[in-house]
């Protein structure tokens, strides 16, 4: 668990990113005065909101890097790169709400009949991670309750989030792989 203070710092380092990125395609770099804590490798994702609406949000799922690196990183894809949004204009900034949810490690949920899944997952507490072959779908924690989901709502919803049909989970197959994790969320 991070501190207030640590996810503070993250959040006006996203916000600082973001402008400086906007402004003339800076990328910055983890200040000097960045915590110990915040140097661990952990899985981040960093979204954009504008009016209540979803204006941007990418991350690791994988603790790949430094936290504060991925965060930056995060930052600027969130608001520049994610494909669903035209990048992020100077005007807007005022107007975006930041929230960065650092992830635990996936860990994959095991069972022998997929029903079971239903009972292994917390709506609230679980993100999920669906993956079959090449396709491969996350939602974070806080989309099952944000969308008043129930267990199955969330499985089918992270299914075709990775382009597979919404009941992929509960077929018997063992080419698919489900995944939970859990987020720590600062605004």
């Amino acid at each position: 668990m991070l501190s207030k203070e640590n996810g503070e710092f993250l959040l006006d380092l996203s916000k600082t990113a973001i402008k400086k990125y906007v402004e003339n395609h800076d990328l910055i770099k983890p200040p000097l005065n960045t915590p110990d804590e915040l140097k661990e490798e952990l899985g981040v994702f960093v979204t954009l909101n504008k009016n209540k609406q979803l204006r941007g949000c990418i991350g690791y799922p994988e603790p790949i890097f430094p936290l504060v690196e991925a965060t930056i990183n995060s930052a600027i894809s969130a608001a520049f790169e994610d494909p669903r949004f035209p990048p992020v204009i100077k005007e807007e900034i005022p107007t975006i709400d930041i929230e960065i949810t650092v992830l635990t490690k996936p860990k994959l949920i095991k069972v022998k009949d997929p029903k079971e899944y239903v009972d292994k997952i917390v709506i609230g507490k679980d993100g999920l991670i669906i993956e079959k072959e090449y396709n491969k779908g996350l939602l974070l924690p806080q989309v099952a309750t944000e969308h008043n989901m129930n267990t199955e709502e969330f499985l089918s919803q992270t299914c075709i989030k990775a382009g597979l049909n919404y009941d992929a989970w509960i077929e018997n197959n063992d080419n698919i792989k489900i995944y939970s994790f859990q987020g720590q969320i600062f605004k």
